[in-house]
């Protein structure tokens, strides 16, 4: 027996030693204890081909695990939807870069042809010269033009695709270019890429890959470009109407009376800050059996509805006026489309263990602005 003991022991040993580790971004929870699966596929991959071999685990009534009703594999079910406008409108990394210099303002010149002779954005010349809307200059005005990387943005392109095309975290980006809410780009805007080119060593798809995706990139990011006098989508009534990638969505004026209800009902099993081993969640884990419904936790218009984000699996994010964002994550089936609007208490979704989910859960968060919330704070105590 005690034979038998030591050769379990290292056949354990040898079969730890090929798990692989998963690094996965931070303040969305552990990657899963559970044994490890192969990612979902993307909606547009083939079919798998079933394996019908004969399996030790193999249930009496020779169903495959797949096969059993109610259990989760790991799969995220969408609606038919077109890519998301960032995949839909790649980016080219054609920046022109310019030097400091001083401009001498000429008789009918506006900071608008400035801007057009200078190469450097309209925001970044005001910034840089103290102006404000509607950024009147005088002839013979003397204008400090700050040199670097600007590239100007075409209709449908949007900022993770500008950041994807030349290697820089957007949150960068919107901090050298001092964004604020909407964060809609206008077409023929210029925005300025900060860092120094990259001399050409990685390709457009390896920049692609290195850029790891994430909630604050898709709520301040992930909107195409306005063309002039373009106006922003109307919400949908149903899933039944698709929008395209290229309109933009965007947030109601305000948010509705009556606050934030509870998306489900279970148990907190992780709450929002830093954790015991010093990890950070951005929202709250709420146990739930797979399969419960996730509703709405206020009125609102969906912003994202996909699978993007590895770390959360099933994902859908609602913008609700007044600055709030709700996050709903490791859903396995995805019941809404990106611009509908939904009522509070409406069901969105279907929870699962997608993701690096540690159990049938929701990861649930609240965002004031790109700031994250701590859930427990905004809803009703019972």
């Amino acid at each position: 027996m005690r034979r038998a003991g030591v050769l379990v022991t290292l056949a354990t040993l040898a079969l730890t030693a090929c798990i692989p580790h998963v690094d996965h971004p931070a303040g969305y929870g552990n990657p899963p204890r559970r044994p490890y699966r192969d990612p979902p596929p993307r909606r547009d991959d083939p079919p798998r081909p079933r394996d019908d071999s004969p399996r030790e685990d193999t249930p009496r009534d020779d169903r495959q695990p797949q096969d059993i009703p109610g259990r989760d594999m790991g799969e995220v079910t969408t609606l038919p939807a077109p890519r998301p406008a960032w995949e839909a409108r790649p980016v080219s990394a054609d920046a022109k870069t310019i030097p400091d210099t001083t401009y001498v303002v000429r008789p009918g010149d506006t900071l608008s042809r400035v801007v057009d002779r200078s190469g450097a954005s309209l925001e970044a010349i005001a910034r840089a010269n103290d102006l404000e809307s509607p950024y009147s200059i005088q002839a013979g005005q003397r204008l400090q033009i700050p040199g670097g990387r600007y590239h100007q943005v075409r209709r449908g392109e949007t900022g993770i695709a500008i950041a994807r095309a030349y290697g820089v975290e957007w949150s960068r980006i919107v901090a050298a270019n001092a964004l604020v809410e909407p964060y809609v780009l206008r077409a023929d805007q210029r925005i300025q890429i900060p860092g120094e080119p990259s001399g050409g060593t990685a390709s457009a798809s390896e920049r692609a890959q290195a850029f790891t995706l994430d909630i604050d990139d898709i709520l301040t990011g992930g909107e195409p470009a306005l063309a002039s006098n373009q106006a922003p989508a109307r919400p949908i009534a149903t899933p039944r109407r698709v929008l395209p990638s290229n309109a933009v969505v965007t947030a109601p004026a305000r948010l509705a009376s009556g606050g934030f209800l509870w998306p489900v009902d279970g148990k907190v099993v992780k709450r929002f800050g830093h954790g015991a081993s010093g990890e950070r969640n951005d929202g709250i884990k709420i146990a739930v059996p797979v399969s419960t419904p996730i509703h709405a936790a206020a009125d609102g218009v969906v912003a994202y509805v996909g699978d993007g984000i590895a770390a959360l699996g099933g994902l859908v994010i609602i913008k609700h006026g007044g600055g709030w964002t709700s996050v709903y994550g490791h859903a396995s089936k995805l019941l809404v489309q990106r611009g509908q609007s939904v009522k509070r208490g409406q069901t969105i979704a279907l929870s699962g263990d997608t993701g690096f989910a540690d159990r049938p859960e929701l990861h649930f968060e609240l965002r004031k602005g790109r700031t994250p919330v701590d859930p427990t704070s905004q809803l009703p105590r019972t």
